[in-house]
């Protein structure tokens, strides 16, 4: 691989975030398949999520493996460099900040405005390198991958 086909540091740690959220999303379905075993002590980091996978049941599961495998996708995607990557990223980072804002607002728990400002820095990332890299006619070819 030459210089001028490496990942960008941002792709990089974006790649990584999602793939972290894919191993938490794959801890998460370890923890409630097996109550009371070795990752119970989890549910202290957030014990309110755990009370609402309880109330949800068993399709609890269902929902954390349907986000860990599109967290998974979007790392594999943004690594590969392909426009579907980033295009999911993107999706999952609005879905995300839609549902701090609500959240927020519905809810009424503020602290989920963090997750505003970073997750905007993340899509206008996102949104800034697609627009550069899908201008070079350089990165265009038959599978449709694009620098990211």
């Amino acid at each position: 691989m030459n210089s001028e086909e490496r990942l960008p540091l941002g792709i990089k740690l974006l790649s990584a975030f999602f793939a972290f959220g894919a191993a938490v999303c794959l801890l998460t379905i370890i923890a409630l398949l097996f109550p009371g075993g070795a990752l119970e002590p989890i549910w202290r980091l957030n014990p309110e999520a755990h009370a609402e996978f309880q109330k949800i049941g068993r399709l609890s599961i269902l929902l954390m493996f349907v986000v860990g495998s599109a967290c998974a996708s979007a790392a594999i995607g943004l690594a590969t460099r392909t426009r579907w990557g980033r295009q999911l990223a993107l999706g999952i980072l609005i879905a995300n900040l839609i549902g701090d804002l609500v959240n927020a607002f519905v809810r009424h728990d503020f602290r989920t405005l963090i997750g505003l400002p970073i997750g905007g820095a993340m899509i206008a990332y996102l949104l800034m390198r697609g627009r550069v890299e899908d201008k070079d006619p350089k990165d265009q070819d038959q599978r449709h991958n694009y620098s990211l």
